[in-house]
């Protein structure tokens, strides 16, 4: 097997997907009678806004967003995944955000998507874009393996991207110096640290402070849903 000279990065929620996963979860929740929509939507829309705003404590959003269903058994959860992916994922995803991917794959390149959604969110979207390297938020379990509202490890959240890239590629032999190119599509200027890093970043989508960003430093645009 040949080893892939490029590596593609991709952040997923705005990015491959016209949507916040992690928020739109929330919806789901509240739409499937399980909490107090009111107070719950409240708490939800706040946390999107300091994530938007760059200001989000992740281990109280962690908490809070795996309140409900972590209290449920392993067959409940796998029902609501499912659900969240009929209803809510699979009817977004973009033939674009699709070719992007397939494009890549295509010229042999090492894929991984890296969000900071949470891995149970988000393992079923990756295998909808048939990626298997999923570099998400890590949940901590208890010694009967359920879920604790922690976070398992460095959070793949703004720096922590970086680290969890660099820990996935260790654990393969490889490093970040090694790539010829190193590409990074993301939306939000949280994502600025890996960005950085990238010798192809790709504002894909971007916020208006990420493209103010690229434009000022030359990174190409990419606007995957105009």
């Amino acid at each position: 097997m040949t080893t892939a000279q490029n590596l593609a990065l991709f952040d997923l929620d705005h990015t491959l997907l016209p949507l916040d996963s992690d928020h739109e979860f929330g919806e789901f929740i509240i739409r499937q009678g399980l909490v107090d929509g009111e107070d719950y939507r409240r708490r939800n829309d706040n946390f999107y806004q300091q994530y938007r705003e760059g200001t989000l404590v992740l281990d109280d959003y962690i908490a809070f967003s795996t309140s409900v269903w972590r209290q449920m058994d392993e067959q409940a959860q796998q029902a609501l995944q499912q659900a969240f992916m009929a209803d809510v994922i699979l009817p977004a995803v973009r033939p674009e955000a699709i070719e992007l991917v397939e494009r890549h794959r295509a010229q042999g390149d090492l894929l991984a998507i890296v969000t900071a959604t949470n891995e149970f969110v988000t393992r079923p979207i990756a295998d909808a874009f048939n990626v298997d390297d999923l570099i998400a938020v890590r949940l901590a379990r208890d010694a009967q393996g359920r879920v604790t509202g922690q976070i398992d490890g460095v959070p793949s959240f703004r720096d922590g991207k970086i680290t969890r890239v660099e820990q996935w590629l260790a654990d393969q032999g490889r490093h970040l110096g090694q790539f010829e190119r190193v590409s990074f599509y993301s939306d939000s200027p949280n994502d600025l640290p890996l960005l950085e890093r990238a010798t192809d970043p790709v504002a894909t989508n971007p916020s208006t402070e990420l493209e103010a960003v690229a434009q000022a430093r030359g990174w190409r645009i990419l606007r995957l849903f105009a």
